[in-house]
């Protein structure tokens, strides 16, 4: 937090008048003086209500995305296939294997079904468990199996229910940081209205259920409200090892259920490492923090079948390199303003050589690549030369992992979020560089307690974490429109705190030589209220209006196709096809796959690159034979790729396939000059011609408006 603290010249240990509300109570030893009656009362009152109040909200969010969820699709209504189909792309493959386990004779054989999967990947038999972070559908299929709830609820609405009420404990979370940050439970009020009012921007829980981050990010708010509160002043021994405990916890099940995970704590390791480097956190806390990193992911790993991708994160040699650089500087908190700036220098690029040298050399063991596409990714992102990668421009071309459209801003502004946030961010930012600046150049002093008075600005060690995260995960969601909802929560956080601060208040009414105690109550809350009766008033028709507009599920060509893969095709038939489709055809059908969308294997994006030169300009022959190599017994055709209008010449994924092939693209344009005309006729639209060098290898057994399924002669 910021505040003004007057100039002190004797050595006087006595509070500043301006001392913060958590510190009133401390006695100059550092013991917490009891509060008085009244007062304890009075908290215990606040807190209860406060609770309650959380509790509420939490639950009517999930009321409120449940009801979204069932008005956009009348999902009670509709057919089993069709709510199956609901769950697109790699939602659809997340979903089976919850499926799979509540389908299978017994617990037992629906793990080694996981253990020991031969139909996601044709041809080879992979670990479900390692591969993939399913182990929330493993939880929730075996406690739906337990309990007696079969007879009350199928087990779709187990669930999804269980998703949406993750959102509530989602709420909470941010509704308590913000409380533990201003000390007051109008601020997560505030901020759970915010995070309600920009839904859009907040989540999409309600249309991608089974996604990674839905799981994996209430976790994540639950250990930065913990995170919070481990780095308040004067916690006793016994609540720091309970906070301990709990973002341990948090951190375990957020790595367990998200394939991302390492990067995002990598980047929470970052703030923690810039944030100690200019003294502004406790270092015994710091330290804590990076080893429940290492030992959470680790944890996973082990659960994993020590999966390889673990073992190899950035996240893991960042950390073990930070502690490593802190025991061989053992010096680097002491001296003058200059000795430190060159000692810091130094201990950055430490820590960088040790990091890229450890992560090279864990790679180099275990001949680790199944990452490799993310970095080309972010390579070609950042202007780093262009990319004939095809792994890498299929990411490039996609909108969610494009920049942060500017409406965005102008949605945020409207419920007044972004205005606000900015004015906090620039005010505690300020702050941030005047204390790092004296953390800096304080010399001997910023090891003496009593010195601490000397300062005029301070900025306590949560808000100082919570400003870091805050720009850091900025940074994130501004490149990469796909990881806006981690930042968007936090910035509901974060603008709620600052206005609801009486540190804030107290040191913009200080600077205009406008501060009395009372003015700055009365502006505390005041203010809030004022911004929660705005957004009443301007966002609740709106809401009412959404929560009465009803829709239906509609999609009968797919609906058409999962019914006639089921009653036309064989148990054991293996498909080939778009990644996003087979994940549905899986689901819905049981079929053996060629290819899916969980992208994080070397030898799958290789396989999916070769399933997918049936968009390319190949001949039947060659484009046969890459089929069947993958034991392919059927081959789905979609319209909306093959003659894709929805990206942009040189993004449509024939484009992308012509230039990996060194083929010319189609259409008007220009080509690189090394690009030359293809020998054949594009695969997918030259085969519904049914001429005789294409009906030797392929014969159409069903069609409708999107899509053409062709089964593969089995000859050599």
């Amino acid at each position: 937090m910021t505040t003004i603290r007057q100039r002190r010249v004797g050595k006087g240990t006595e509070a500043a008048e301006d001392q913060p509300s958590e510190e009133t109570n401390v006695k100059p030893d550092g013991k917490i003086l009891p509060d008085p009656p009244g007062g304890k009362l009075w908290s215990i009152l606040s807190i209860t209500v406060g609770g309650i109040v959380a509790i509420s909200l939490g639950l009517l969010t999930s009321v409120y995305v449940a009801t979204l969820h069932e008005n956009d699709l009348w999902f009670s209504n509709i057919k089993e296939v069709e709510r199956e189909i609901s769950f697109r792309t790699e939602c659809g493959l997340y979903y089976s294997y919850y499926k799979q386990m509540i389908q299978a004779a017994s617990i037992q054989q629906g793990l080694h079904g996981l253990v020991y999967d031969n139909k996601t990947e044709s041809v080879r038999t992979i670990n479900i468990l390692e591969r993939m972070n399913v182990y929330q559908e493993v939880f929730l299929s075996i406690l739906y199996r337990i309990l007696p709830i079969q007879q009350y609820l199928e087990p779709v609405y187990f669930y999804i229910y269980t998703l949406f009420g993750l959102q509530a404990v989602y709420v909470i979370a941010l509704y308590v940081t913000s409380w533990l940050l201003s000390g007051t439970w109008l601020s997560g009020l505030l901020a759970a209205c915010w995070y309600i009012t920009n839904r859009v921007d907040t989540t999409r829980v309600e249309f991608t259920i089974p996604l990674r981050e839905n799981w994996a990010l209430p976790f994540f708010a639950v250990q930065i409200a913990a995170i919070t509160y481990l780095l308040r002043t004067h916690l006793q021994p016994a609540q720091e090892r309970l906070t301990l405990m709990a973002v341990f916890v948090a951190t375990f099940l957020f790595s367990l259920t998200w394939q991302f995970n390492q990067f995002m704590m990598l980047i929470q390791a970052l703030a923690l490492f810039i944030l100690d480097c200019l003294d502004m956190l406790p270092t015994a806390k710091v330290t804590w923090l990076y080893i429940i990193q290492i030992s959470g992911l680790l944890l996973v790993c082990v659960l994993q079948f020590f999966n390889s991708m673990i073992l190899g994160s950035l996240l893991i040699s960042f950390n073990v390199s930070v502690l490593i650089a802190r025991t061989i500087q053992k010096n680097l908190k002491k001296g003058g303003l200059l000795n430190r700036l060159g000692k810091l220098i130094l201990h950055v690029l430490l820590v960088l050589c040790l990091t890229l040298l450890i992560n090279k050399f864990i790679k180099k063991i275990l001949n680790l690549e199944s990452d490799e596409h993310i970095f080309k990714f972010l390579k070609a992102k950042f202007g780093f030369g262009a990319t004939r990668d095809f792994d890498a421009n299929l990411y490039l071309c996609e909108e969610a992992f494009g920049l942060l459209p500017l409406n965005t801003f102008s949605r945020l502004s409207s419920t007044l979020l972004f205005y606000v946030y900015g004015f906090v961010l620039f005010l505690l930012t300020v702050a941030a560089v005047i204390v790092a600046f004296r953390n800096l150049s304080g010399s001997n002093q910023v090891h003496l307690k009593d010195k601490m008075e000397e300062y005029t600005v301070t900025l306590k060690p949560d808000a100082a974490y919570s400003l870091v995260h805050t720009v850091l995960f900025g940074c994130l969601a501004l490149s990469t429109m796909r990881m806006k909802y981690l930042w968007t929560s936090h910035m509901c956080v974060f603008a709620s705190f600052g206005l609801c601060s009486t540190e804030v208040w107290k040191l913009i009414l200080k600077c205009l030589h406008l501060y009395t105690s009372q003015r700055t109550q009365v502006i505390k809350y005041s203010i809030p209220i004022i911004t929660l009766l705005y957004i009443s008033f301007k966002f609740w028709p709106g809401i009412m209006d959404e929560l009465s507009e009803l829709r239906e599920f509609y999609d009968p060509d797919t609906v058409e196709l999962m019914n006639w893969i089921k009653s036309n095709t064989p148990n054991t038939a293996v498909f080939a096809g778009s990644m996003q489709l087979l994940a549905g055809v899986k689901l819905c059908t049981g079929r053996t796959l060629t290819n899916h969308p969980h992208y994080e294997d070397k030898n799958l994006r290789e396989r999916t690159k070769q399933i997918y030169q049936i968009y390319a300009k190949r001949s039947p022959g060659e484009v046969h034979g890459i089929l069947r190599s993958f034991g392919t017994d059927y081959v789905i055709l979609e319209d909306s790729i093959c003659y894709e209008r929805r990206h942009s010449r040189g993004c449509r994924l024939r484009d992308l396939l012509d230039v990996a092939n060194g083929h010319i693209m189609d259409g008007l344009g220009e080509n690189e000059p090394d690009l030359k005309p293809s020998l054949y006729p594009r695969f997918c639209e030259e085969i519904k011609k049914n001429l005789p060098s294409y009906t030797m290898h392929f014969t159409r057994v069903f069609q409708n408006k999107t899509f053409h399924v062709y089964k593969l002669a089995k000859h050599k």
